[in-house]
């Protein structure tokens, strides 16, 4: 059963990446119903427990949410649901790797487009993408990059 959550997950973001690429938005037709599918799972489905689920939604969703207040704009509406939905999906542990690992690849790409001369620092690059990519690493890889990364640090 996880296979099958996580590969129409894995689905659901590539779309939603998509999307944001090409039209700056993440539908909420995607991501409120999948907030819901997601923490439905944790109850049976996915191996994690409802109250992780639901801390994935809340670290993620008010994290986001307090960004936006605080940068006016600088981040969206759609960000902010689609990282709550994240956390349904792949809990607190996942909703955290997924942030850490899409702020560190949108940072690499949008210091390499301004280098090369195609942003400017106030240009708006679309965050989903690399939320999405973010959390199929995680999918494939979570624990294997946690651990090798908690064995650097020892």
């Amino acid at each position: 059963m996880p296979f099958a959550v996580y590969a129409a997950l894995t689905s659901t973001l590539l779309t939603v990446a998509l999307i944001d690429y090409d039209h700056k938005i993440i539908p909420n037709t995607i991501t409120l119903p999948g907030l819901v599918i997601g923490l439905g799972l944790s109850l049976w489905g996915l191996p994690i427990t409802p109250l992780t689920s639901l801390l994935g939604i809340l670290l993620g969703g008010v994290f986001f949410y307090l960004i936006a207040l605080v940068s006016k704009g600088g981040m969206g509406g759609g960000d902010i649901k689609l990282i709550a939905m994240i956390g349904a999906f792949l809990g607190w542990q996942g909703a955290f790797f997924t942030i850490l690992s899409g702020a560190l690849l949108g940072s690499l790409v949008g210091v390499s487009l301004m280098v090369m001369g195609k942003k400017g620092r106030k240009d708006k690059v679309p965050f989903g993408p690399f939320l999405s990519v973010g959390a199929i690493l995680f999918i494939l890889w979570g624990d294997d990059l946690i651990h090798w990364y908690l064995n650097l640090l020892s």
